[in-house]
């Protein structure tokens, strides 16, 4: 089966590979020829991830600063 490119997949489904991908080496169950592959793919999908974090975290960062700058605005008051 063909993967996805991970810049594609939700931040939830990336989790999700990376953690089957952990288990299967927990487990030994990755066949040492399939090894540098998967370290691969999960080094790739905590790039994302961490793209994905840091973009959410400015995101959010930027509304809050946004609501405090209207809380500190006069209220015409005369």
């Amino acid at each position: 089966m063909a993967k996805k490119d991970a810049k594609k997949l939700s931040f939830g489904d990336a989790v999700t590979e990376v953690e089957q991908i952990l288990a299967g080496l927990e487990a030994d169950e990755v066949d040492i020829d399939e090894l540098g592959q998967q370290v691969k793919r999960a080094v790739e999908l905590i790039r994302v991830c961490r793209e994905k974090l840091e973009k959410t975290d400015a995101e959010v960062r930027d509304l809050v600063s946004g609501l405090s700058g209207e809380e500190s605005e006069p209220e015409g008051d005369e």
